[in-house]
């Protein structure tokens, strides 16, 4: 597990969220702990290293 700290594409808090290192590239959404609206998550992992990660707002 990694800890990574990023913004929320909502209310522009700073937050962090443990990643599973194990998968290597994930799709999932998970609420921000501030505003609690769903963010989309999108994250590469090369040799369990972070290569990539990207905190999308959700358009309803």
């Amino acid at each position: 597990m990694l800890e990574h700290e990023f913004q929320c594409p909502y209310c522009w808090e700073s937050i962090t969220m443990l990643l599973d290192t194990s998968v290597a590239q994930q799709t999932y959404v998970e609420d921000c702990e501030i505003c609690c609206n769903p963010i989309e998550i999108q994250v590469v992992f090369e040799n369990n290293e972070l290569h990539a990660f990207e905190a999308n707002d959700i358009e309803q």
